[in-house]
């Protein structure tokens, strides 16, 4: 089944990179340099102007070297707005049943945003697929550990705050992903059209998830 040959490849690679509002001339050097460094998925919130279009057009590109998806989606018509575009996940920063729901209707990864132990069991009774622990850095690597002693069978992982200094410790306490943002998507270096850092920022992450993982 597709849905789940992706979701695998997203838990191998181990990082998924948060493309917030991108510039429409900007996101195709941007997808490039991830790729490059070994990101997994390419998540484009829906807040930024032409997102759709973008997504198909990153699809259509990288396809078959990346998994492409939408986030900050907050209801089921958004969803299927992305869906249609050729989106291969879904990622919310709340639990709306109706999202996950029409995400599982279509086959595609659903990953909604929780925070307590209740949110993290109704979302997966929904369908959930992967749980993003969010915001993870006021939460804290520990807080991973904490859960999974009696959530240890919900794949889960931390979004908003991830960066070189702790993501070993989220991937050490049972994290089987990260999703990073601003540390990744360096704006500086973006608006310089510095992609190349984009690119051994990349390379770091996922130097340190394989480290974590006992894999090097």
């Amino acid at each position: 089944m597709e849905k789940l040959k992706n979701l695998q490849r997203l838990i191998d690679s181990g990082l998924v990179a948060v493309i917030r509002r991108p510039k429409t001339e900007q996101i195709r050097s941007i997808a490039a340099a991830l790729v490059k460094g070994g990101v997994g998925a390419l998540e484009i919130t829906v807040d930024t102007p032409g997102v759709f279009r973008m997504i198909e057009r990153i699809k259509e590109e990288f396809g078959e070297k990346v998994l492409v998806g939408a986030g900050t989606v907050l209801d089921a018509e958004t969803a299927k707005t992305a869906i249609d575009a050729g989106s291969d996940f879904i990622f919310s920063p709340i639990v709306d049943e109706k999202t996950i729901e029409m995400t599982v209707r279509y086959g595609k990864i659903s990953i909604p945003g929780v925070m307590t132990p209740t949110e993290i069991v109704k979302a997966y009774q929904a369908g959930a697929d992967l749980l993003k622990i969010f915001p993870a850095n006021s939460l804290g690597p520990n807080y991973i550990r904490e859960l999974k002693g009696p959530l240890g069978h919900i794949p889960m992982m931390p979004t908003g705050g991830v960066s070189l200094d702790n993501v070993e410790q989220f991937i050490k306490n049972g994290a089987v992903a990260v999703g990073v943002g601003g540390t990744l998507l360096n704006k500086q270096a973006i608006a310089e059209e510095r992609f190349e850092v984009l690119t051994e920022t990349a390379q770091q992450f996922v130097k340190l998830i394989k480290k974590a993982r006992g894999e090097e």
